[in-house]
């Protein structure tokens, strides 16, 4: 196969890597909300304990970014993602089978790991280097899919679980990453390309790796990536209390988290049709203005009685949106701002910190919740973080620009 070839957009693949994006956050990322509670009841632990697991699944994945980026930029991705998908469907039926809490807490870090070989960030880095002049449209076509992995996932695992019980449930996951996941990525993914452009430079790779790690820009883009990890997976742990004590019937504040899978695909649709309209670094910073926007709605809702259930679904629109196609732009602005060449091991240094800030964001929000003024504290606190992670983007763009 030419390196023409493998240049073009081909909206198969783009399909088909797609599917197994839905079928991966589902049965992985989504699984643990549902199991939570009859693992603790089957297990005999308690809250903290069983939420470890989770933790710790995160923070292997953490760990595993930056070599999986490095196997991918090698040429490796296939093999990283149809080992990713194998060893889910290994961690899961390990799982399935758990007696004890050290049972629990390996078959989690199984998964952390196979979360490492075949979420976003790999298969980012995928389409980047097959697609390089149009990796940023296979990114939001395939993003379509799997923002609806929790709209798909979360009634799937809850009915399996209430007709067969959550060791069956698990283990009909693991069936679908050896009947839909593997064979996807051992097909799709062969002849993967091998080598890159030298860099101009004429340095060797791994220097020119190096000199981009230690760059300004890839600091900024960095802090914007990392800090918005925070924003984005502080609320969400926290929006069905959030929605009740902003005067939301149970069954609103059940109903508007669980359509935000919905709203976020529908911004990536906007974003799909109207990208080729606007620049796409303008478009960037637009879109980047709407979690602060949505946080603004959301702190203004107790201040304004006539108004307030007005300004908590504005809140819900604008943040389902933002965080829609912030996906797109977290997705991109390696590529777009430090190098091509070398994304999925730069995507990849950062696995810790994104990490730890993924882990640490809404644990933070709970400790800064009082009875009396709610989350208003970390609201602000998350607005502040927003906005130097716009101010952060922003910078890196300049400095992209002028270079």
């Amino acid at each position: 196969m030419t390196g023409a070839s493998l240049s073009r957009y081909n909206p198969g693949l783009v399909g088909w890597l797609s599917v197994a994006q839905l079928v991966s956050w589902g049965s992985t990322f989504y699984l643990f909300a549902l199991l939570m509670t009859p693992v603790e009841q089957a297990l005999g632990l308690s809250r903290a304990e069983s939420s470890l697991a989770f933790s710790l699944a995160l923070l292997v994945e953490g760990l595993l970014a930056y070599s999986v980026g490095r196997w991918i930029d090698q040429g490796h991705e296939r093999a990283v993602m149809s080992g990713g998908s194998l060893l889910a469907a290994l961690s899961l039926a390990a799982l399935s089978l758990v007696s004890g809490r050290v049972g629990f807490y390996l078959a989690w870090a199984g998964l952390g790991a196979a979360m490492a070989a075949m979420l976003y960030q790999p298969v980012f880095a995928v389409v980047t280097r097959r697609y390089p002049n149009d990796f940023r449209r296979a990114i939001i076509t395939m993003t379509f899919l799997g923002g609806l992995a929790s709209t798909v996932f979360i009634p799937l695992i809850a009915w399996l679980m209430a007709n067969w019980g959550w060791r069956t449930a698990v283990l009909v996951l693991a069936a679908l990453h050896l009947l839909v996941c593997l064979p996807v990525h051992w097909q799709a993914l062969r002849h993967a390309p091998q080598s890159r452009r030298p860099p101009a430079s004429g340095q060797p790779a791994a220097t020119s790796l190096t000199r981009h790690l230690r760059s300004p820009t890839f600091a900024l883009v960095g802090l914007f990536l990392v800090l918005m990890m925070a924003v984005t997976v502080a609320l969400p742990a926290h929006m069905v209390n959030l929605l009740r004590e902003h005067g939301m019937s149970e069954a609103w504040a059940i109903a508007v988290p669980a359509s935000i899978g919905v709203i976020q695909v529908a911004g990536r649709l906007l974003m799909y049709f109207f990208e080729h309209h606007l620049d796409v670094h303008r478009a960037n910073r637009l879109i980047l203005t709407l979690l602060p926007l949505a946080l603004l709605a959301l702190l203004a809702a107790p201040l304004v009685d006539v108004w307030q259930r007005g300004l908590m679904l504005l809140f819900v629109l604008l943040w389902g949106m933002g965080n829609g196609m912030l996906t797109i732009v977290k997705g991109t602005a390696m590529a777009l701002y430090v190098s091509r060449e070398h994304v999925a091991s730069l995507n990849g240094a950062l696995g810790v910190p994104q990490a730890l800030a993924r882990a640490a964001a809404p644990l933070l929000l709970g400790l800064l919740w009082t009875p009396v003024a709610g989350y208003t504290s970390g609201i602000w606190l998350l607005l502040a973080i927003s906005l130097l992670a716009l101010g952060a983007f922003i910078f890196a763009q300049r400095r992209a620009a002028s270079h």
